[in-house]
């Protein structure tokens, strides 16, 4: 078996089981918010996630770009000779995005009124954002012992403690308070002791298994370190960046149109989000072996793993696209209930978006691994520039159908403009002839299953029976067309036995 089919059976076996986590995760956390809000009141679960909203923003500053930092440089680095030196950056790394994070509850716990009071007219949320920021450094340690695992290509510890662990410990708390019949503060504090349970039993795992030895006595700011942390910060403005965007909607809505249409687009995103899923658990495990296969000069097995890994995302990404675009107000009324069908249209438009980033594949994190994070960061700033002035030019007009065509618009330019500068760096691109012919089926299901859906009643029913007909046909279409070379074929067997190995043979 060659080096290249060994790295796509390993990423391939790590990315089902990275999904699978993420799965349960979104499930976990879907089921903790769904007990958060029936025992707290409107205006306390307004509280309880401004709060939690401002502390987020704090623990990604703290995080200074480095779980995706971290990771790009311990995978360049990892091989006997540079042990030192990985332990020495991890060192660095971790002291100093902890001062950060102690330096950001000074500043949370100082501006905690001022905010409460001035910025959201709530005095009662000072408590409460005081309290949630007490979990930034137990979040941005989390963060580090992720990304070294990470570079090990360790994904046990990602879907063990933080996908599953953490929301599991939080509905523990949760259920705790609520046999009690404590107060919401107590609520708050379960959120914290979540955070806190899972970072101590990581940081216990990781003493005990890591794949490392650490010597914490020594603290080293060598060249490695600098040029880790000069490579970080360009992510870290582009992961700003990227969350101002995201914002950029929500605020222009409000200011254009009416809160009632801020509620219906927000309805819809995050159903469009789910795209992003199965692209974010291959490129979890995808980061460090590129960076090692471009530190050794393999581009001809990052051209192949690329186009490959491309083609599966977007494989498994398309069936769930299909859903959204074809019964948007199904989906919608299942989720929020009738009052948010007229998002239909923006799920169907935001769907086309985050679908094209799977269709491109994984330029980002290629260019990630190659050491491109400044070019990584001048996306986000065009991205987020054009979402801007379309949504000046858009919102005015179309309200919340202009805010996300400009969303999806710019999605789908920067993806086009990452993958033409990949394609000119590296001579990597996603397109090659199995997959043009795996496209050209994807567009003749879409418009046919789209055409023939309008001749019925859309019923949850009809919506069910047609799905199914859809996945028997898309099946049959992918084994027909002969989409898939032996290699990934061969795949599919490896995916059912790491599934079973990690969730079945451990009982």
């Amino acid at each position: 078996m060659s080096q290249t089919t060994n790295i796509m059976h390993m990423l391939a076996k790590s990315s089902a089981f990275v999904f699978i986590g993420t799965v349960i995760s979104l499930f976990l956390i879907f089921i903790g918010r769904i007990v958060l809000v029936r025992l707290t009141s409107q205006h306390e679960y307004g509280l309880y996630t401004l709060a939690l909203t401002i502390v987020t923003i704090f623990a990604m500053l703290s995080s200074l770009g480095l779980q995706d930092g971290l990771t790009r440089h311990i995978a360049y680095l990892k091989c006997k000779q540079n042990t030192e030196i990985i332990s020495d950056i991890i060192v660095s790394a971790t002291v100093i995005s902890l001062v950060v994070s102690f330096l950001s509850i000074v500043t949370i716990f100082i501006t905690a009124d001022y905010i409460a009071q001035n910025v959201f007219n709530s005095p009662d949320m000072s408590q409460v954002l005081r309290s949630v920021s007490i979990t930034i450094p137990f979040v941005v340690a989390i963060n580090i012992l992720v990304a070294v695992f990470r570079a090990f290509n360790i994904p046990t510890i990602r879907v063990y403690f933080q996908d599953i662990f953490k929301p599991l410990s939080y509905i523990f708390f949760l259920g705790i308070v609520a046999l009690l019949h404590l107060s919401f503060m107590e609520m708050v504090y379960s959120y914290v002791l979540s955070i806190a349970f899972t970072c101590f039993f990581m940081i216990w795992y990781f003493l005990k298994k890591g794949p490392i030895m650490i010597k914490w006595n020594k603290i080293i700011v060598n060249n490695n370190t600098k040029e880790m942390f000069v490579y970080s910060m360009p992510l870290l403005a582009a992961e700003i960046l990227f969350t101002f965007m995201l914002w950029t909607d929500t605020l222009m809505l409000g200011y254009f149109r009416t809160t009632e249409e801020v509620a219906s687009y927000n309805a819809a995103y995050p159903i469009a989000q789910l795209l992003s899923v199965v692209i974010t658990s291959i490129g979890f495990l995808y980061v460090p072996i590129v960076s090692k296969l471009y530190r050794d000069n393999q581009i001809t097995e990052i051209r192949v793993i690329n186009a490959s890994s491309t083609k599966w995302c977007f494989m498994l990404t398309f069936p769930l696209f299909v859903l959204m675009f074809l019964f948007p107000d199904i989906l919608l009324n299942l989720f929020y209930g009738f009052r948010y069908i007229d998002a239909s249209n923006v799920l169907q438009i935001l769907a086309c978006g985050f679908i094209m980033n799977s269709y491109f594949g994984l330029n980002y994190y290629t260019l990630m691994s190659t050491g491109k994070s400044s070019f990584i960061m001048l996306c986000s700033l065009i991205s987020a520039i054009l979402n801007i002035a379309l949504n000046l030019l858009l919102i005015p007009l179309y309200g919340i159908l202009g805010a996300a065509i400009a969303s999806a618009f710019s999605f789908i330019t920067i993806e086009v403009y990452m993958t033409r500068k990949l394609h000119k760096f590296l001579n990597v691109h996603p397109f090659t002839f199995n997959y043009l012919k795996f496209t050209l089926v994807a567009v003749f299901l879409i418009v046919g299953f789209y055409n023939l859906g309008k001749l019925f009643i859309p019923t949850y029913a009809f919506a069910a029976a047609f799905y199914m007909v859809f996945l028997c046909v898309y099946i049959i279409s992918i084994y027909c067309s002969k989409v898939l070379d032996e290699q990934e074929t061969s795949i599919l067997k490896e995916i059912k036995k790491k599934i079973n190995s990690h969730f079945w043979s451990q009982k």
